[in-house]
């Protein structure tokens, strides 16, 4: 691993390792069925994902029909319901995703997850699926308390500490991604076929990747000791 500048590999969950869309269009989808609304395609609710469950559920109310705040919150409970006892039924590692992680496996470097998802969902995912101890460590939206989710630094600097200490990047598909890393001082790759809420070049990463094939290269190009700018941070995430 002497030529290899990261000792650490942090990763988003949905969107980034694995295409989450289609467990997510089921739970959506038997929510609104107990709702008596009609179902929409995993199409439709792709661009809903990464902004956490209740603005999905939001948006597929919307696209339905009426949205009322107490109906909403009854169906987000039968939505996390459904999707907690399917875990995993529909979460297909992104192309080339596998193979990059043999790769950094064999260098020795370590691998993380740091999600918004609930730490018990990620870990019941990635267990399901066969993953889980391929990462050191996973990191939820809450485990490090209300307010220390991503984009904070928090969990970036939890994900390194768990790690045993190193230089470290993160790999994401939002700009809470990109803005965690950032605020941790340490570089952010942004992925181009994730749950995109912007096109991918506005979210700054300091490096973009069409598909994981691109991954280690890009890691060997990149300085370790590279951060984003000061005055593009957001004062009230750090």
């Amino acid at each position: 691993m002497a030529n290899f500048p990261f000792d650490i590999v942090g990763f988003d969950l949905d969107g980034t390792l694995l295409d989450t869309s289609g467990e997510l269009t089921a739970s959506v989808n038997h929510a609104l069925a107990k709702a008596g609304r009609p179902p929409l395609t995993q199409d439709d609710v792709r661009p809903m994902v990464g902004l956490g469950a209740k603005y999905m559920l939001d948006q597929g109310f919307q696209k339905t029909g009426v949205v009322n705040a107490d109906t909403l919150k009854e169906y987000l409970r039968i939505l996390l319901a459904h999707y907690g006892e399917n875990l995993g039924s529909s979460s297909p590692p992104y192309p080339g995703l596998v193979n990059v992680m043999d790769e950094l496996d064999a260098m020795g470097v370590k691998m993380a997850v740091v999600t918004n998802k609930f730490e018990g969902f990620a870990i019941k995912l990635l267990t399901n699926i066969g993953m889980i101890d391929r990462f050191s460590c996973v990191i939820g939206g809450d485990t490090m308390g209300k307010g220390f989710s991503k984009p904070h630094r928090a969990p970036i600097d939890e994900m390194v500490r768990r790690c045993g200490g190193g230089k470290a990047v993160f790999i994401g598909d939002s700009i809470y991604d990109v803005m965690a890393a950032h605020n941790a001082d340490i570089p952010a790759i942004a992925v181009s076929f994730g749950f995109l809420h912007q096109p991918v070049k506005t979210l700054r990463a300091n490096h973009i990747i069409d598909h994981y094939d691109e991954l280690i290269p890009a890691l060997k190009q990149l300085d370790a000791s590279q951060t984003f700018p000061l005055a593009n941070r957001r004062e009230d995430s750090v």
